[in-house]
């Protein structure tokens, strides 16, 4: 399997995180959340490049610029 970031993926598509990319405060930021190297994470909308996802039980909203950085 290739290692794709969160944008490339579609509604419904599940992944699993490889790894965090950008400065410690973004990657802080996003672990806080659930993003971890390891977590399995389910697309469930997409709309203009913004996504929400579904990791550990949680609907999670990200921009863009954050999905690129997963």
């Amino acid at each position: 399997m290739a290692n794709l970031m969160l944008s490339f993926l579609d509604p419904g598509d599940t992944g699993r995180i490889a790894r965090i990319r950008g400065k410690d405060e973004v990657r802080q930021y996003l672990s806080n959340l659930g993003f971890v190297a390891g977590t399995e994470v389910t697309i469930v909308s997409k709309l203009s490049g913004n996504l929400i996802l579904k990791v550990k039980n949680a609907r999670i909203a990200i921009d863009q610029g954050m999905a690129r950085r997963i």
